[in-house]
């Protein structure tokens, strides 16, 4: 837990002080940044941890596509 909220701060200060785009994915990482109050000083935060990681490695999952089928 020290280890996520570690990282977490300094996610949410890179966002705050440089602009950085900043990308918190998995359930737990979402619950410990929110928990710490550092919830509003990301970019984006989903609960989908590895399908999340494999969307961003341009891996077609099955839900997206079938929402494009649509």
């Amino acid at each position: 837990a020290a280890g996520t909220l570690a990282v977490g701060r300094a996610v949410a200060a890179a966002t705050r002080s440089n602009g950085a785009t900043s990308i918190i994915g998995g359930g737990d990482s979402v619950s410990a940044l929110k928990k710490a109050g550092l919830g509003d000083q990301v970019t984006w935060m989903s609960t989908g941890g590895g399908a999340s990681l494999e969307f961003l490695e341009g891996i077609e999952l099955p839900g997206v596509a079938a929402l494009s089928e649509k």
